[in-house]
């Protein structure tokens, strides 16, 4: 079974961090609030999140299936473009997910206090673990959405995946996918369209419980996107030849 060096080190790499959030766990530290990224304006913000925030995962299940397409479908992108192209692709649809949710949550946060940046508007006791608001004229469902913009990491690959995933129907639209609960084949030009839709109706809908970042994904779908229309594949007959 080949993979290809980037995808190989990616899955170590998210191992490795995941091993280590359980590990750490168990000390009673919280590395997703280290290593997971913030909204810009939280005191739970640093510079190094960005970066690290796609290594980091909230589960098994999310790292389980995050990796699997990260193989399934890096494998034969990064064998197509060579390893830089690759995790360049990776890297920056894993940022342009970032800045879509950060660019959400700052239009969220000015619908709620006629601000994008609002010094202490949130406070955090590490000692007691108690967090507080103190804007003031916010009711509590208001209290309660500012406060998990300003302390609600964001983690995992999800949006570097989307990008894959929206390259991969992009340069091999009629490639047959296998998808769960779904008995029959179906082509990639389809399903993964289907599957944008699904995140931008759950981004919007907002639903109650739903903690997932539906926006990361869209914003790693979009420059994934915008990637393969930019980049000019001069490989031809392998295009050919899987299309």
């Amino acid at each position: 079974m080949y993979i290809p060096p980037v995808v190989k080190n990616l899955l170590i790499i998210n191992i490795l961090f995941f091993l280590a959030t359980l590990y750490f766990e168990t000390k009673g530290i919280r590395l997703g609030f280290t290593l997971g990224a913030f909204y810009f304006d939280s005191p739970l913000a640093k510079p190094w999140q960005p970066l690290t925030y796609m290594f980091m995962h909230g589960g098994w299940a999310h790292i389980f299936f995050n990796m699997f397409a990260l193989y399934s479908f890096g494998t034969l992108l990064e064998s197509r473009w060579g390893a830089k192209k690759f995790l360049t692709f990776y890297l920056i649809t894993g940022l342009g997910a970032l800045a879509l949710q950060l660019g959400v949550q700052a239009f969220e946060t000015y619908q709620l206090t006629g601000a994008v940046v609002n010094p202490g508007a949130v406070s955090i006791d590490f000692a007691s673990n108690m967090v507080q608001s103190n804007v003031k004229g916010l009711n509590n469902e208001q209290l309660g959405k500012l406060i998990e913009i300003y302390t609600t990491p964001m983690v995992g690959a999800s949006g570097a995946i989307f990008g894959l995933l929206v390259a991969f129907g992009m340069l091999y639209p009629n490639a047959e996918l296998m998808i769960m609960f779904i008995p029959v084949p179906v082509k990639a030009k389809y399903i993964i369209p289907f599957y944008i839709l699904v995140e931008l109706f759950l981004g919007v809908g907002q639903f109650e419980g739903d903690s997932v970042a539906h926006y990361a994904h869209l914003g790693g779908a979009l420059i994934g996107f915008i990637l393969v229309k930019i980049w000019k594949d001069k490989n031809t007959n392998f295009y050919n030849y899987h299309e």
